[in-house]
């Protein structure tokens, strides 16, 4: 409780807010809550609130927002605690300078004493809400106490402010149901975790920091900082600003990006969800394994596999937008798992979404149960991401794939094995874009379906362009790999 203590001693050098010195110190023993006003009124108010008895909510709890449903190509900036002022003033100018409007979760008891600090942040057009009174450690205080963590930080802020906070904190991030009733109690809208966290007190520079933010830069996502522990985040506006702009993306305060967020719905409430499913009778299935349409017609299918950043990914759509392009993408549901607005932006602008398998392991491999496991799970996982059904295509790991393998994993529901017939070995990072292109352009035919990837790190962004006109040139045209399966049928 040394940190509480400390705060209380340097608060009661202040005339003006020795009654929040009191209560915050009587706050870390049992709880109070103080409304600012005169000081009579204030005493007043404090002994109501320190006798209040506060039963816990039953109502609906807050959710927890570690980041927005969207695919926008937004995302938001979002700080923690109060430095002092010398160090606010040069955040809020880097700030400035680079035109990123943030997000500033406020102790209280920081406002109380600096409000002018507080004033200064929404002067400069920021936000400010909750980052509970004390920054205290939720998981040792009671409900009361908590509930007046959170409702005197509020009190303070508004009174101090004129601002009334919609979203809470922890100064960890750290949630629990008690923090989310307390919060529906209080009329807020939400508790804020984050998606990003650079842990910058582990890290010794701004550019370690900013390239940290860079590397798990999603749509959607909230990045975290704290303004009081390593003042080489100041420093590190530079670089997350560079960071955004790369991508194509844009920073954009908190309540701008949950209010733009989209209806989410669980994958067993979307149609269709359960289309892939365990089924151990697999012996009489006939394995139906697509390489290309025989066809005479100049049509490819431009494929892509595996899972990538953000900044991979949006560059292949925007490539792919640009060339009016339909593809088809087989993702790793393990990736799509932890950033599923990616593949929801892949099936929006207009490209199907099949199963690259949930683990990217070699199927050949795997028992017929884990196999199976593994397909209904990628399943539920894309459906999920996308919110719509994926096309019951599925693609192993590598293309390996026998006939045996083949009947296990069409016995779930998929309706083929879709494999291809031109892999120009883009995954390699030895292969530049010309070479890539020359690949594509010695295999390629009428009804070929290319194999691309979207990893990391290699030529395939390069490459994508060349290979669209160079085959346009020709005479062909792009259709969705499902579309090019049924011309076989035709």
């Amino acid at each position: 409780m040394r940190h509480e203590f400390t705060n209380c001693r340097r608060m009661s050098k202040l005339q003006s807010i020795s009654l929040l010195s009191f209560l915050s110190l009587l706050l870390v023993a049992g709880g109070c809550s103080p409304l600012f006003g005169g000081k009579t009124n204030g005493d007043a108010a404090a002994v109501l609130l320190a006798n209040e008895k506060v039963d816990p909510y039953a109502g609906a709890k807050n959710e927890v927002l570690s980041y927005v449903w969207t695919t926008r190509k937004e995302l938001s900036l979002t700080f923690n605690g109060m430095a002092d002022k010398k160090t606010m003033i040069k955040l809020l100018d880097a700030l400035d300078e680079h035109h990123i409007p943030a997000t500033f979760f406020l102790p209280g008891i920081r406002v109380a004493e600096e409000p002018d600090i507080a004033k200064m942040i929404l002067e400069r057009g920021h936000e400010i809400e909750n980052n509970t009174l004390n920054q205290r450690e939720i998981r040792n205080m009671s409900y009361e106490q908590l509930y007046k963590e959170v409702k005197l930080s509020n009190e303070v802020i508004r009174n101090e402010t004129g601002v009334t906070p919609r979203y809470v904190r922890t100064r960890s991030g750290d949630s629990d149901e008690d923090l989310q009733a307390v919060a529906a109690q209080l009329g807020m809208e939400a508790v804020i975790n984050y998606t990003i966290n650079p842990r910058e007190g582990d890290m010794q520079s701004a550019k370690e920091i900013g390239e940290y933010i860079e590397r798990y830069i999603t749509r959607g996502s909230i990045i975290s900082m704290h303004t009081d522990i390593n003042p080489e985040v100041v420093g590190a506006i530079p670089y997350i600003a560079k960071a955004v702009e790369k991508i194509g993306y844009k920073l954009v305060p908190l309540k701008e990006l949950v209010k733009r967020g989209t209806e989410h719905k669980p994958f067993d409430q979307i149609a269709g969800y359960d289309s892939i499913q365990i089924n151990p009778d697999y012996e009489h299935i006939t394995p139906n394994i697509f390489y290309d349409a025989k066809t005479e017609e100049k049509v490819i299918a431009l494929t892509f596999d595996d899972w990538g950043s953000d900044y991979t990914v949006t560059k292949i759509l925007d490539i792919l937008k640009e060339e009016k392009v339909p593809s088809t993408f087989f993702l790793i549901g393990k990736g799509v798992e932890k950033n599923p607005n990616l593949a929801r932006a892949i099936y929006e602008q207009g490209h199907e979404v099949a199963s690259h398998s949930y683990g990217h392991e070699i199927v050949t491999k795997m028992t017929p149960e884990d196999l199976q496991q593994d397909l209904v799970k990628a399943n539920q996982v894309l459906t999920e991401a996308i919110q719509a059904k994926p096309v019951r295509l599925f693609r192993p790991a590598t293309g390996e794939i026998d006939e045996e393998t083949a009947k296990v994993a069409m016995a779930t529901g998929y309706k083929s094995i879709a494999l291809y017939d031109v892999t120009p070995f883009d995954w390699d990072v030895a292969n530049d874009a010309d070479e890539i292109l020359k690949r594509v352009m010695k295999k390629r035919g009428e009804g070929s379906v290319i194999v691309l990837h979207i990893l990391d790190d290699k030529h395939t962004i390069e490459a994508l362009p060349m290979i669209i006109h160079t085959l346009r040139e020709e005479g062909y045209t792009f259709k969705h790999m499902s579309e090019l399966m049924r011309m076989n049928n035709n």
